[in-house]
């Protein structure tokens, strides 16, 4: 039989780490006619690519379906759909407003949120960790940090969502009209938002990205918008997958699981990063011929490159499709690597942290009901939409 891989699949997206196991052992260059693209598995060739701009090119974007793909994909995804210069030049402004100080002054108030969040829905002994927790803390958190009125959370939410996810009766490969909808409709929030604050600042990061400025150069409104935009995804989506795939990973190993209740909140969670990643794949397009492993990939080609497959090598991870807490996760690629890498890394880690250890401090071991969980569906992110939990409470 040969072999298949397919983002867009479902039957894959439900367990996509057989495949990719197959891949880097079979075909580590694979190629899939029917979508256009291409794909690298192993982990020393998914580093290289992440490091090589040159020649891995982010310009049209970081997801493969038409509606994000192309020349406008900084649309969608600001400065990660960019090369140097535009890159240097947008991701050093943004960076003076987004600083560790502006992450560490939230953190009071982030664990505020996270107490909010989890204590009213684990009174009853069942909850969903999901639709319940983990969908609106960390829209409740970027909002916080961008300055989105309270008010209007839910919608900016619900939106983010639409446009992230596709339903099981939707197999095509693009977004569905309603994920087209909301797009429109974020963007036109964000920037009546940016509109207002340009006329009245306030200390949140939508202020500082205006003020943002290296000599004469600043940020204009439209890219600001960009960079709201790529909030929801890599801000409210990342951290919101982390959460339920952390949840399950424990779930599924018992003795992990007692260790992760017990305190280990930050080895669960960079366990999880590694062993089931929200973000599986980031798409990259050669800007001139590329030859790897024998197999030449032409210029101007789609390249996938597996994050969730790299991250289960077995040339960098012994024994890598065990879940373990002890384990050495340093060379995990959850977070990008190279210029690339993930501005917001550190919010994510402390948003997870605070959140887990929010839960933790109530639940004492708990039981997923697997059969009423429901995945989301998306190319290039791995997580739930729901997951039914029922509790044993900390004496």
């Amino acid at each position: 039989m040969d072999l298949f891989y397919s983002p867009f699949d479902f039957a894959i997206q439900d367990d996509p780490y057989p495949v990719y196991s197959a891949l880097r052992e079979k075909s580590p260059v694979y190629r899939n006619d029917n979508d256009d693209f291409w794909a690298l598995s192993r982990h020393s060739d998914v580093v290289a690519a992440l490091k090589d701009s040159a020649r891995f090119s982010s310009r049209n974007g970081l997801r493969i379906e038409p509606a994000f793909w192309g020349p406008d994909a900084e649309r969608f995804f600001s400065f990660v759909a960019m090369d140097p210069p535009k890159h240097t030049r947008m991701r050093g402004l943004v960076s003076r407003a987004f600083t560790q100080k502006r992450v560490q002054e939230l953190e009071p108030r982030i664990r505020e949120i996270a107490r909010e969040c989890v204590r009213p829905h684990l009174e009853g002994g069942t909850f969903d960790l999901m639709r319940d927790v983990a969908g609106r803390f960390p829209t409740d958190v970027i909002s916080e940090l961008v300055g989105v009125p309270a008010s209007d959370r839910d919608k900016v939410r619900e939106l983010g969502m639409a446009i992230m996810y596709r339903d099981e009766d939707d197999a095509g490969g693009d977004l569905p009209p309603e994920a087209r909808q909301a797009i429109g409709a974020l963007v036109g929030y964000y920037t009546e938002l940016t509109i207002e604050r340009s006329k009245r600042r306030a200390d949140d990061l939508l202020s500082g990205l205006l003020d943002a400025a290296e000599g004469d150069d600043r940020l204009t409104p439209e890219e600001i918008v960009g960079v709201l935009i790529l909030l929801v995804g890599a801000g409210i989506e990342t951290t919101m997958l982390t959460l339920g795939n952390a949840w399950h990973a424990a779930w599924l190993h018992p003795e992990q699981r007692e260790e992760a209740l017990g305190g280990r909140t930050a080895d669960w969670i960079e366990e999880t990063l590694r062993w089931d990643p929200p973000s599986q794949a980031l798409a990259r397009t050669t800007t001139e011929d590329v030859e790897l492993h024998g197999t030449t990939i032409p210029a101007d080609s789609r390249v996938l490159l597996l994050v969730g497959a790299a991250n289960r090598d077995p040339d960098v991870f012994p024994e890598p499709e065990s879940f373990d807490l002890d384990r050495d996760t340093g060379a995990s690629l959850a977070f990008g690597n190279g210029r690339h890498h993930c501005l917001g890394a550190n919010l994510g880690r402390l948003e997870a942290r605070l959140a887990l250890n929010e839960i933790t401090s109530i639940v004492a071991d708990y039981e997923i009901d697997v059969d009423a969980a429901v995945r989301v569906r998306s190319s290039n992110d791995r997580g739930f939409a729901s997951l039914p939990t029922r509790i044993t409470a900390r004496r």
